[in-house]
This record gives structure tokens, C-alpha cells and sequence, in this order.
């Protein structure tokens, strides 16, 4: 099911996007902003089903910021609502379509039914392996950092680690992500060219496209764009190209 112009050898194994424009699509349709969320979901749902049939073994997704907390208080509340609704109605079909379903971020700070749906969800999906749907809710890349630092200094506090064991390979064991593989490839829509604090640390040497279409317009055509552009690139991870 693969366009036959995408070379199957040279596919992201991880894609991360930044799901951007819900309410501005709304606002253009003049709906409530919880109209372009709603829509957004049904974007979200399109694209994990495209990722696993294209054989993409990863997605991760920023679904709620920690700076989203500023948003006003009925879409914060509705978002919270519709991500535990989404959770509880599409648990079969995850189990069913073999996803495995992790979420990255500070839980602690979401109302206790969603986090026991959450909790839930994971250990539901925990043995599937179709594809890995990394969802990041209440995250902050520097938080984090600014987390996975207070762990190590805590080691070397207590004397389980020196100071010359902290690595880069040691720290990354600490984030959110520890075990899933930095994404090859994010996108970003609406047309923002920016990382809004996602992932800073493994993004260092992933390529970034920006689409400028909003997030609910994002449909198979424009992943089908973004990995040619993807495979247009030549990726060397600050080596010297071959013919150079």
C-alpha cells in the first residue's frame, strides 16, 4: 500500500509531529475551537493507521504542553475529557491493530481518571508490536532535562555513580523516552517553524519539516509529501558525504 515513488528502505523508523492549527482551522469554519480538537483526533487516528500500513515503526505525538495549561479553562477541561474518551473507545481497536501505546511526560499532573484510563491503555497495549504510539501529555522538554539531571545528581549524591559516569547515553536513560529511538523525522503544521519545547534532546539530528496546511487538514497526501522530502535529504549525522 506504499506510493510506489517512496522507497521502502529509506523510511523514517520514527516520526514525531507537532499537531498544530486545531483552532485555527475551526476559527476559518467558524466553529468553537473544541470543533478543530475534535477533528484533530480523527487526524491523529488516520495517520497512526497510515504509519503502521507504510511500516513506520514509531510515532510520537505532542498532544498537550506544559505551557497548555494557559489556555483558557473550558478547552483545557474539554481536552482532558476528550483525550480519556478517546482512550476508553478506541482501547479495542489499539489491542486489535496491534499498537503499543506509551505516554511521555509528567502524569502526575492529570485528574486521576485520566490516569488510571492512561495507566490502562499501556498495560493493555504493553505486549503489542505492530507499531509504537508515543503520546506526550503535560511535557516540557526542559523539564524534562531539568528531571532526568535531578536523578543522576541524586546517584552521584548517594555514591551509586561518579561524576565522570555521567554521559550522554547515561542522562538519556532518564528522559521520558528512555528506550524508544530519537525520531528521524518531524513535522510540524500550520506553517509554525518552530519546536515549541518538544523533545529538544532527541531532535539533535532529526530532519524537520514544516507543512503549512493545519493540523486537521493533514491527510495521507501531505505524509505522502513529507517523506519525499524526507528521502530528498541526505542524512550524515556530521560526517562528510561520500562523494565529497
Amino acid at each position: 500500500m506504499l506510493p510506489t515513488d517512496l522507497n521502502p528502505d529509506r523510511l523514517p523508523h520514527h516520526v514525531a509531529v507537532i499537531m498544530d492549527g486545531n483552532g485555527r482551522w475551526a476559527a476559518q469554519r467558524g466553529l468553537p475551537r473544541i470543533a478543530g480538537h475534535r477533528q484533530g483526533a480523527k487526524t491523529l487516528k488516520a495517520l497512526l493507521r497510515c504509519c503502521k500500513e507504510w511500516g513506520i515503526g514509531a510515532l510520537t505525538v505532542y498532544a498537550f504542553s506544559t505551557e497548555n495549561w494557559c489556555r483558557p479553562t473550558e478547552e483545557v477541561n474539554f481536552l482532558m475529557l476528550l483525550f480519556e474518551r478517546l482512550l476508553r473507545r478506541e482501547l479495542a481497536e489499539l489491542k486489535r491493530e496491534d499498537v503499543r501505546v506509551t505516554f511521555v511526560g509528567d502524569l502526575s499532573g492529570l485528574v486521576p481518571s485520566l490516569r488510571h484510563q492512561i495507566e490502562d491503555t499501556m498495560l493493555a497495549t504493553a505486549k503489542n508490536q505492530a507499531i509504537r504510539f508515543n503520546v506526550a501529555v503535560n511535557y516540557g522538554s526542559r523539564a524534562e532535562m531539568a528531571r532526568a539531571c535531578r536523578q543522576v545528581a541524586e546517584q552521584v549524591q548517594q555514591g551509586e555513580l561518579q561524576p565522570a559516569d555521567v554521559t550522554e547515553s547515561l542522562l538519556a536513560q532518564h528522559l521520558y523516552t528512555a528506550g524508544t529511538g530519537d525520531p528521524d523525522l518531524l513535522i510540524r503544521t500550520s506553517g509554525e517553524m518552530r519546536l515549541s519545547n518538544f523533545l529538544l534532546w532527541q531532535l539533535a539530528y532529526t530532519e524537520l519539516y514544516f507543512a503549512e496546511c493545519f493540523w486537521p487538514d493533514f491527510d495521507r497526501a501531505a505524509f505522502h509529501q513529507a517523506l519525499l522530502a524526507y528521502q530528498r535529504r541526505d542524512r550524515r549525522f556530521g560526517r562528510v558525504a561520500a562523494s565529497a
